[in-house]
């Protein structure tokens, strides 16, 4: 689906309070979201403005956005975890 939003506590509202505690609490956390929130709206806007750019590139975007958001999932729920013990 084109334009659809990928905002990473859109699909974990479930861990809305880690989310915010890792953003406040671990840098690194925080660069990656950055990284994540800004590569998703540079995907929004290239598809909104008709994907100027070729397949292939675009499909490296969407790759590079799943990664990071794998990562950022990976660290989520480590973090999550140690919380609950």
């Amino acid at each position: 689906m084109l334009n659809e939003n990928h905002a990473f506590i859109l699909d974990f509202p479930e861990f809305k309070l880690d989310i915010v505690q890792l953003n406040h609490d671990d840098p690194v956390f925080k660069t990656d979201m950055q990284q994540y929130h800004q590569l998703d709206f540079d995907i929004r806007e290239l598809e909104v403005s008709g994907s100027p750019i070729d397949d292939t590139n675009m499909h490296a975007l969407k790759q590079q956005r799943m990664a990071l958001k794998d990562k950022l999932y990976q660290q989520l729920n480590v973090h999550h975890e140690r919380a609950g013990k």
